[in-house]
């Protein structure tokens, strides 16, 4: 599958958190990490929403602001990308207007493109485990801490429109593998999707 679209602008983002999360279910994450022959992409099917400095779970809770965080801070439409349990990457988009820290964690994608790339990338010939996960679509995509900070719309990762799903078909509920809000509902996915994290 050849997909080819533009990439969506920074006023998508710069918008409440919650707003971006749903919607971003349904658009394209397309990665050029690796040069055209090792091109990925994979239709959004999950995310999480990381709300801002009074968000417990949020990196920048209290308005810390460090190396590792100052990505949060920057122009909406920027990766995020940090580094978890000392050996998995994960990926979000930087929301909301420049300076307030706020981000939308990508949890899971649909695999459409480069998907013997991704194969070979997570060495796993079980398509079902390729990109349902954080830190699995980042190892697919190959995705590092080197577009950290990188736009989303001219960087090597870029979100394109894909299909708006339906209000019906999105789930709402806590946001797992924290342990600070976790009954907070801000984990959307799409219903009956096989490609959602477990």
């Amino acid at each position: 599958m050849s997909i080819r679209s533009q990439a969506v602008g920074t006023k998508f983002y710069a918008r409440p958190t919650e707003e971006v999360a749903r919607g971003l279910l349904g658009r394209i994450l397309v990665s050029n990490i690796g040069g055209r022959r090792e091109r990925t992409a994979g239709r959004i099917v999950e995310v999480e929403a990381y709300v801002g400095p009074h968000d417990p779970a949020c990196h920048a809770y209290g308005h810390r602001r460090t190396a590792r965080t100052e990505p949060l801070y920057g122009q909406p439409g920027t990766a995020y990308v940090y580094f978890t349990y000392g050996m998995h990457w994960c990926l979000n988009a930087v929301t909301e207007p420049r300076d307030f820290p706020a981000a939308v964690l990508i949890r899971a994608l649909e695999p459409l493109e480069g998907l013997d790339t991704m194969r070979q990338r997570r060495m796993t010939e079980q398509d079902s485990h390729l990109c349902a996960g954080p830190a699995r679509l980042c190892e697919a995509l190959g995705v590092t801490g080197a577009v950290n900070g990188s736009s989303l719309q001219r960087g090597p990762l870029q979100v394109v429109k894909g299909t708006s799903p339906k209000k019906a078909e999105i789930i709402v509920g806590p946001r797992i593998g924290i342990t600070q809000a976790v009954d907070w509902p801000l984990r959307f996915y799409l219903s009956g999707s096989p490609w959602v994290s477990r």
